[in-house]
């Protein structure tokens, strides 16, 4: 048996361990989230918790990920660098992208009050801003020679292209895309010439190449070309022969990591490997990958055939950015990174036990105050992180989401509908947004695959549109309610792409998560079940599974299911035996009976019969 037969058994062994928590009922025992006390990131990672991996990996990762509240730039590699915070401050610092001569670091950031540019010199540590507008400006990319970016800009409603000279303030922008639908996630070719992004111009999400040689109508050439996925984040390799994206497919392609060789344009994109982000190193040969599943999020990488250079290792927090350095830090770390490292986050809540004089209803239940609810109560394990999260709702969005709710604690005496018996939400460690504010504007839903399960993303409208809350939205939203529109395809699929709307956004699925919030798959059949779509659920486990949960709140006897027994009439009477019906008998055929010859005597005359008359 040869090595790479081997690797790919391992590989697939990995993924369906991997997978399996979404392949699942999403109220398996197996899922661990969050605990209740938010735990800060330490500088040293846990040896005990270093991935395995299979290869050497040269230079280090450089991740944007969120810590707690907010988002920072950290450093890490499997082998010689644990996590190392780069960045700190309550601001988000995302989207990193490496200089052309390895030196710099572009970023964007919201440190100043709203999304602007900014460089990060690896040497020094030093960060310098790059652009001062009240407009949103992210995911940098660098020009070849260094000296211009482009970048994704909110202009006229929507997000478009933009490239911008870095030192030489003399020279103007210029804009490279100008259309309605969102233009986003440039990635700039190593020969200068073109221009890789992302546009919803099709209905859904596609990668476009830009031929900046070409101011036609045919500049843009659509690569991709799925009308049942959404790609995303467009990387290209060192030497500009390959460029990978990532793809969530919506019917029977596969989703996962693609590879697009530009000396074989005419052939499709292949298959590397499960993933939704990834980035290239230093000598194309390997790929970085990030692995999204219903409970996190997990980080690996691929040989350029599939095969397993990392074994999956759960992320700390959502991914907001990744690049692969070719070099290491300084020997010698700057004053910046030191002071950064040592930064210990806030919790973002603790889990106070309430007294019994708080708690109603039933024991462990803890009334919600100014909330809407059928019954406004929660598990007083989850109460305090949903407080938090709901502050956080308000200073993030400007308006409290989480005041009117569809559903939060539900007794058992409350029937759900079919398919939901064993929900979380009679645990009263759910609860779900009222949908009416999705029918209102105020939020939209955008349609993620994982494995064999529907999840969805949700995303709050800012309540100040001036570029201080929230940021553009980047993928097309799904329409639910089209499935009413009498079309038998669109009900089919339960819904439609839809155009992204205008404005700013925020991201209630990742801040959810960041207070230990997990969403809720949807139910098998919700393509034609609206509640089965659960798309407004979240849940926090603690560690438990529903049964246990359950036996919090009742007791054992409660949760058996008894028998069913129908109960008597009021006046019972004895059924009647049916009687067979006889058959009928055969008509006995008639006879015919011998003529016998009898002798007659002769008749008389009218004459004769009168003479004879006494």
């Amino acid at each position: 048996m040869g090595y790479s037969y081997r690797v790919r058994i391992l590989i697939g062994l990995l993924l369906l361990s991997l997978l399996a928590g979404c392949r699942g009922d999403a109220d398996s025992p197996d899922f661990t989230p969050a605990p209740a006390t938010q735990t800060p990131f330490a500088p040293n990672a846990d040896a005990a918790s270093t991935p395995v991996i299979f290869s050497d990996f040269p230079g280090i990762f450089i991740l944007s990920i969120n810590e707690g509240a907010y988002a920072h730039l950290f450093a890490y590699s499997p082998i010689d660098q644990p996590f190392l915070r780069l960045t700190s401050g309550e601001w988000d610092d995302i989207s990193p992208a490496l200089s052309p001569d390895g030196k710099q670091i572009a970023f964007a950031s919201n440190r100043s009050g709203f999304w602007d540019l900014y460089l990060l010199e690896i040497e020094s540590g030093e960060t310098a801003r790059l652009t001062n507008t009240k407009t949103y400006d992210g995911a940098p990319s660098w020009s070849p020679d260094g000296a211009w970016l482009a970048s994704e800009t909110y202009l006229d409603h929507s997000l478009e292209i933009l490239i911008q000279p870095i030192s030489d303030s003399g020279q103007e922008a210029i804009r490279l895309t100008d259309n309605p639908a969102a233009d986003h996630s440039p990635a700039w070719a190593p020969d200068g010439r073109q221009v890789a992004f992302v546009s919803t111009r099709g209905g859904d999400s596609d990668i476009y190449l830009a031929d900046l040689d070409d101011t036609g109508s045919n500049r843009f050439l659509n690569l991709s070309e799925t009308p049942n996925a959404i790609e995303d984040h467009p990387v290209w390799s060192q030497d500009g022969s390959h460029l990978v994206w990532a793809s969530n497919s919506y019917d029977n392609d596969p989703s996962g990591i693609f590879i697009w060789d530009i000396d074989k344009p005419n052939i499709p994109a292949a298959w590397v490997g499960e993933g939704d982000w990834a980035v290239w190193n230093q000598r194309g040969d390997s790929l970085l990958t990030m692995v999204e599943s219903g409970k996190e999020n997990y980080l690996s990488a691929y040989s350029l055939e599939g095969g397993l250079l990392l074994q999956p290792w759960p992320l700390p927090g959502a991914l907001k950015g990744m690049l692969w350095l070719p070099d290491p830090l300084p020997v010698n770390l700057p004053q910046n990174y030191r002071n950064a490292a040592v930064v210990t986050p806030a919790p973002l809540w603790t889990s106070d036990i309430p007294t019994p004089e708080s708690l109603s209803v039933r024991e462990n239940l803890v009334a919600l105050d100014d909330v809407q609810a059928p019954y406004p109560n929660l598990h007083h394990s989850v109460y305090a992180s949903f407080e938090a999260l709901r502050e956080a709702i308000i200073t993030r969005a400007g308006w409290d989401a989480l005041a009117n709710l569809e559903n939060a604690f539900i007794p058992l005496t409350t029937a759900l509908d079919p398919g939901m018996s064993d929900d979380w939400l009679y645990t009263g460690r759910a609860f779900s947004l009222n949908p009416l504010i999705a029918s209102a504007g105020w939020m939209v839903s955008v349609r993620h695959e994982i494995g064999q399960q529907t999840y969805w993303n949700l995303y709050l409208h800012a309540q100040n549109q001036d570029g201080s809350m929230g940021m553009p939205l980047h993928d097309p939203v799904w329409d639910l309610s089209t499935r009413y529109n009498l079309d038998p395809a669109t009900y089919e699929t339960g819904g439609s792409f839809s155009a992204i709307p205008s404005g700013y956004w925020v991201d209630f699925t990742t801040l959810a998560k960041n207070y230990g919030w997990q969403r809720i798959p949807a139910l098998s059949n919700w393509r034609n079940f609206y509640r089965g779509t659960r798309f407004t659920a979240f849940v926090q486990k603690g560690g438990v599974n529903w049964y246990e949960a359950m036996l919090d709140l009742y007791p054992p006897e409660i949760l058996l299911t008894p028998t069913p027994v129908l109960p008597p009439s009021k006046t019972p009477t004895p059924t009647p035996i049916p009687t067979g019906t006889p058959r009928p008998t055969n008509t006995p055929r008639p006879t015919s009976t011998p003529l016998t010859l009898v002798p007659t005597s002769t008749p008389l005359s009218i004459f004769q019969f009168a003479t004879s008359t006494p």
